[in-house]
């Protein structure tokens, strides 16, 4: 199929790739939330939309869903126009999708994130929704952040040498990978260098607790110059590459 995104499909298209074995559907979570002065507040679910299309078409029998363009960014609520769900909010939209899919015929559904701040509600939702759904349809989540970070500073060191730069928000890495998808939204002149301290753990316990603003009062946790839409193909090839790995057919528990 030359098209993978259901909303954009019939429904007698949808029904006929069920019936001829397309039984996977993935789930892109996403957010709405600041990045800094030179990216949009759609940074995470324009790069959603990008992942869920690579990932159906690497793994062959699969269909994507609508990204869920709000995401949990509370520790972003600090800088105007973020938008923010509860993580029961999230986790019932999730069950909700699910649900729908199963009633389709569906029989995998992979859910992923280009929003860390999901990560959390990812790395324990799976257990739960095994319980309410179908057992016959088997639900994949991804909630590994530090694979995303390894994949991208593999791949900045190969495109540019820059894989120090990479690891923070609205940084070279995510400028480029924005570069890359939308070239029309990034604004080059007022992409600055924000907190460039140490991304540590204490760091990253902070900004959850206090929110990014305490951090970095400009929303930028490193520095996006350098960004190039080389990198930034680059980074989302990578992650697709691991969000299909991960999905991929196998026994395995839910993580």
């Amino acid at each position: 199929m030359s098209e993978l995104r259901i909303e954009h499909l019939t429904s007698p298209d949808i029904a006929e790739a069920i019936a001829g074995g397309m039984r996977t559907a993935v789930l892109p979570l996403g957010a709405t939330e600041q990045h800094g002065a030179h990216l949009p507040l759609s940074v995470d679910s324009d790069h959603a939309d990008r992942l869920g299309v690579l990932v159906a078409e690497r793994l062959g029998d699969a269909l994507v869903l609508p990204t869920v363009r709000i995401g949990c960014s509370a520790h972003h609520l600090g800088f105007a126009g973020t938008l923010s769900l509860r993580a029961e909010t999230l986790e019932a939209i999730c069950t909700d999708c699910c649900v729908s899919l199963a009633a389709h015929g569906f029989r995998r559904v992979l859910i992923f994130s280009a929003h860390i701040g999901n990560y959390p509600l990812l790395s324990e939702i799976g257990p739960r929704l095994a319980a309410r759904l179908p057992a016959d349809l088997r639900v994949v989540t991804f909630s590994d952040s530090t694979a995303i970070l390894d994949a991208w500073r593999s791949a900045a060191h190969r495109i540019a040498g820059l894989a120090d730069r990479v690891g923070g928000h609205a940084d070279i890495a995510e400028s480029s990978i924005m570069l890359a998808m939308r070239p029309d939204a990034v604004r080059h002149d007022l992409a600055r260098a924000g907190f460039t301290g140490a991304m540590d753990d204490a760091l990253l316990s902070r900004v959850f607790t206090d929110g990014i603003k305490a951090v970095a009062p400009d929303g930028v946790l490193g520095d996006p110059r350098g960004m190039s839409p080389e990198l930034g193909l680059a980074c989302l090839s990578a992650v697709a590459d691991l969000l299909a790995e991960h999905a991929a057919p196998r026994e395995r528990p839910f993580t």
